[in-house]
């Protein structure tokens, strides 16, 4: 019996980003299902988990996390000896994994994920998309995308020479997006949208897609 568990919802950005590192450290785990339709996430066995009532919480034997790059990080450090190596060893590669990890974390995922709420989510929910929210974002997902441009003409993946966590991050923005008009601000990107075929086609992340099917 798998040792660890998410507690999580599959159409959750976060939840996936958990996932896809698991499945990329081919670990056995536990997938529960949190009902947040009915608003489990915010009632007091979840909170126990998690005190933000927010998906996705982790358990590993007695450790138990929230925070999905948290979580990552932990599961990518721990388990150095599993599966597709997500850190680097060096010192200075990992520094500069790092800065991509936070760049994700601070630049991409708010303005991708305005952008996801705004042209999936809502309409998903019956609300009406806000037309000055979208164009406001994409213009500033624009200016992070050149830089990302940049930084790919030099580097295969964002952290390194390597796919790590600075990359498997993007994914579940990446893929929301790409299902959205965003998909021409990557696509108008050689660099980028080489990077973003790349990453999407693992396998890992195939499995996760697979969940939500």
């Amino acid at each position: 019996m798998a040792t660890m568990k998410v507690h999580g919802s599959v159409i959750s950005t976060a939840t996936q980003r958990v996932v896809a590192c698991l499945n990329e450290k081919d670990l056995d785990y536990e997938f529960v299902p949190v009902d947040m339709g009915s608003g489990e996430h915010k009632k007091d066995h979840f909170l126990c988990l998690n005190p933000f009532g927010q998906v996705p919480a982790f358990e590993d034997g007695d450790l138990k996390l929230f925070e999905s790059r948290a979580i990552t990080q932990f599961v990518a450090h721990v388990y150095t000896g599993k599966g597709t190596q997500l850190i680097f060893e060096n010192p200075k590669k990992m520094a500069t994994m790092a800065v991509w990890m936070e760049v994700e974390a601070h630049q991409f995922d708010p303005l991708a994920s305005k952008l996801g709420w705004e042209l999936v989510y809502k309409p998903m929910f019956g609300m009406t998309t806000d037309a000055a929210v979208v164009e406001e974002n994409e213009a500033k997902l624009t200016k992070v995308l050149d830089i990302y441009e940049a930084r790919l003409a030099q580097s295969k993946y964002m952290g390194g020479d390597a796919f790590t966590l600075a990359d498997l991050h993007h994914l579940p923005t990446v893929q929301l997006l790409m299902g959205t008009q965003c998909k021409k601000l990557f696509d108008a990107r050689p660099c980028v949208s080489a990077w973003c075929a790349d990453i999407l086609a693992r396998p890992s992340w195939a499995k996760v897609l697979a969940m939500k099917s």
